[in-house]
């Protein structure tokens, strides 16, 4: 199967390699590799984009942040794993505590808040580190249960990446999951097999809506470093130029979604909840990880088709890695116990940044505390799309 990287194409080595190659690292740092640095961690420059185009479009009824900006719940159960296994009974448990304490209201007449039986459910998982760092199918079961006992037709629900490769791998299978839908956005065409159809298109390019995009000028998807060349890019990322187009999934299926997202690292930054809808909902990403991004985390999440439709975002903590990420590098996953709802999900990075820094810290990995890597939670106030002042976000905590 073809690999792919999910944000950093600097992560395109397979698990052994990674692990191989973190091994060598400890070996000179002392069994850490201390803060290893990833793309996008010079301030970026200036680059047009057209953000202003999305904040020109009024925000619908249920647009980022929702009705709970700034509160996040986190709810912990020591039990949650067995031998790195989740109890799915446990995890049920946690999601219905964490979903009662957001709104306050029973689960019945919270499912009300944000869905009707006619809605079309997207449950944006991340396959990447299956099983270790992946989100877990025991939390989209959980979540699928609510929504059909809410009168959703489980083929009303589409469990999706951008990517088709790794779905199956990390669990999510018609098998598991009968009669939701699985599907990726995009495939990617394995070693030696070509990705072109027969007008010399990418094979997944009517996946992507043309009137939907989100422009960096004068970023190209050409010589992306990282890449073994523009071929080996266009095949991860089916377009290559100024634009980058939103899937029809996002644009036109899918009315509500629910992302849910890893706990993990991303060099000083974090992986978490706007980077695992930011980087998935559009294309041609690859060209973007160093001028822009975690800006993309912010200016993606403005456009209509998400700020509109994101109407929850869950943090699977029942792991968490806090250093070598956004790729798997198993020395660096920790048993956290947790997880996290929010409708708010610049206020649910701002609480996870905090705490991987603080978790880097205990462990000995040099952090770079650099506003920079912040900067995007705090243009996402700016906009009106989220709480990101630690003052100012409501952090509810549960204990079993």
């Amino acid at each position: 199967m073809a690999r792919y990287a999910s944000i950093d194409p600097s992560f395109t080595m397979s698990r052994r390699e990674v692990v191989k190659a973190l091994g060598a690292c400890s070996a000179i740092a002392g069994g850490l590799v201390l803060g290893v640095p990833v793309l996008g961690e010079e301030p970026p420059p200036k680059v047009e984009t057209n953000i202003a185009d999305f904040l020109k479009v009024a925000k619908g009824p249920h647009a980022i942040p929702g009705p709970f900006p700034g509160r996040v719940v986190q709810v912990t159960h020591p039990r949650c794993l067995a031998d790195g296994k989740a109890d799915p009974r446990v995890v049920a448990e946690m999601f219905e505590r964490a979903i009662t304490k957001l709104t306050g209201k029973s689960m019945k007449k919270s499912f009300k808040l944000f869905f009707t039986p006619r809605d079309i459910v997207g449950l944006k998982v991340n396959p990447v580190g299956a099983p270790h760092i992946s989100t877990r199918p025991e939390l989209v079961e959980a979540v699928i249960a609510w929504l059909v006992a809410g009168g959703v037709p489980r083929d009303n629900i589409i469990v999706w990446d951008r990517f088709t490769p790794g779905l199956a791998e990390a669990g999510f299978t018609a098998e598991r999951f009968p009669g939701v839908r699985i599907e990726g956005m995009q495939t990617i065409a394995d070693e030696g097999k070509t990705f072109r159809d027969a007008n010399g298109e990418h094979i997944s390019a009517g996946n992507f809506d043309r009137d939907w995009y989100y422009y960096a000028k004068g970023i190209v998807g050409k010589n992306v470093r990282n890449y073994d060349n523009d071929e080996s890019y266009l095949n991860q990322h089916v377009f290559n130029g100024e634009y980058s187009y939103f899937g029809k999934l996002v644009t036109q299926r899918l009315t509500k979604i629910i992302n849910l997202a890893p706990f993990k690292n991303t060099g000083n930054g974090v992986s978490m909840a706007t980077k695992n809808v930011g980087y998935a909902a559009i294309c041609n990403s690859g060209r973007l990880h160093v001028p822009l991004f975690f800006t993309v985390c912010t200016e993606v999440l403005a456009a209509p088709p998400v700020r509109d439709k994101l109407v929850l975002s869950v943090l699977d903590g029942l792991r968490g890695q806090y250093d070598g990420g956004p790729g798997l590098a198993e020395p660096f996953l920790f048993d956290h116990h947790s997880l996290y709802v929010a409708t708010d999900p610049f206020a649910l990075d701002s609480v996870g940044h905090r705490q991987i820094v603080a978790k880097r810290k205990e462990m000995g990995v040099a952090v770079n505390e650099h506003p920079k890597f912040t900067e995007y939670l705090r243009y996402a106030e700016k906009l009106s799309l989220g709480i990101a002042d630690p003052a100012k976000i409501q952090h509810l905590r549960i204990s079993a």
